[in-house]
């Protein structure tokens, strides 16, 4: 961190703290003059994202798309954190055949920490209480259950390298004991009635929230969960498809410089556009693989049908949509059928083409590559 840089911020301020300082965040802006070509970032992405929001009104079953596409974004918003496992460990370890990736537990929990939140969202606003559980969510059982799920940090933190001393850091977030005063802004600005479009209410949301760092551990993970919730929230999207962590990913260093730049400078307007890039791009991107996986499912349906396939078989084509990883056993448990039935079942569809064997898997493996291969790339 450059205090220097940081002492001129007209958006925070440093406090002295043992070992050095840290950044202290001014509340957030009741109200922000875009300049006109960034309105027309927020527009152009305002627009992609309702047209995702449209579609995931029509869809018949919307976990046929959501299931795949949380688990995509799971694997990639850990894989900011340095977790290490892919989509295909997660499937695997829903399907009860244990992955060798050890990572897959913290993923999986980030899948029912989105879950969870969704589920809140029924009783709740964006506020503290749902934050909390969604990190109680996140950490219970993995790396980072000792660092007080649910809680507040009590220490202080920085951010840097591993390794790295205070006075080498590249930020410092507030001391502890303002964390809980900086959240409870946060939460009533979130829920305020703020003249701002909603997107650029989440960018900033965003940003406040990974400035405050207000756990030990999982921030970043949370923050991404929360920019999904809040527009859920807002009413912008009606189902949680649109996921922000792979162009976070791509751009991981952009996007930490983004983020101090805020502090360093007060200039919103960078950031605002590097966020709006962002979530227009993510939004049409998720478009064309749910139309892509809709048509998918479409042929496959016909094809059952043509074939005078039993009602199993087209339950089966739908599970394979929301885990194109499965096996016998959880074909069994998901669509009621003994072992025996799900072999049988799952046999047929290898001879349609539907489902391929993976190599030198016990238990038996089965993916559906061609939607496997919409979901992951």
């Amino acid at each position: 961190m450059d205090p220097k840089a940081m002492a001129r911020s007209p958006l925070g301020k440093l406090v002295r703290i043992d070992g050095g300082r840290a950044y202290l965040p001014a509340p957030l802006p009741d109200t922000l003059v875009l300049p006109p070509d960034l309105a027309v970032e927020v527009e152009r992405a305002t627009v992609a994202v309702a047209t995702l929001g449209g579609l995931g009104e029509t869809l018949e079953n919307p976990h046929l798309l959501v299931d795949p596409f949380l688990r995509r974004e799971a694997v990639l918003s850990s894989m900011i954190e340095g977790t290490q496992a892919s989509l295909s460990d997660i499937l695997e370890l829903e399907a009860h055949a244990p992955p060798p990736a050890g990572d897959a537990g913290e993923v999986l929990n980030y899948v029912r920490a989105m879950e969870r939140g969704i589920a809140l969202l029924e009783d709740l606003p964006v506020c503290l209480r749902l934050i909390h559980e969604l990190h109680a969510v996140l950490l219970r059982g993995v790396r980072g259950d000792h660092a007080r799920p649910g809680e507040f940090r009590d220490l202080q933190v920085w951010i840097g390298r591993p390794g790295t001393g205070i006075d080498q850091a590249r930020s410092v977030p507030p001391p502890e004991a303002e964390v809980a005063d900086l959240m409870a802004a946060w939460e009533r600005w979130a829920n305020a009635p703020v003249a701002l479009p909603i997107l650029v209410r989440c960018a900033l949301l965003h940003y406040q929230f990974e400035t405050i760092h207000p756990y030990r551990d999982g921030n970043g993970r949370v923050g991404r969960l929360l920019i999904v919730l809040f527009l859920m929230a807002q009413g912008l999207l009606t189902q949680p498809l649109l996921y922000v962590s792979s162009y976070f990913e791509r751009h991981r260093s952009e996007y930490y410089d983004h983020l101090l730049r805020v502090s360093a400078t007060g200039d919103w307007m960078p950031w605002l556009s590097f966020f709006m890039a962002g979530v227009a791009e993510q939004a049409n991107d998720a478009i064309r693989r749910s139309r892509e996986l809709r048509d998918l499912r479409r042929t496959y349906l016909a094809r059952m049908q043509e074939a005078g396939e039993s009602a199993n078989a087209f339950q089966l084509v739908d599970l394979l949509f929301r885990r194109p990883r499965v096996t016998r056993r959880s074909v069994a448990e998901d669509l009621g059928l003994t072992t025996a039935g799900a072999r049988q079942l799952l046999d047929r569809m290898r001879r349609r083409g539907l489902v391929s064997d993976v190599p030198n898997r016990r238990p038996a493996v089965f993916v559906a590559p061609e939607i496997l291969d919409i979901v992951d790339v």
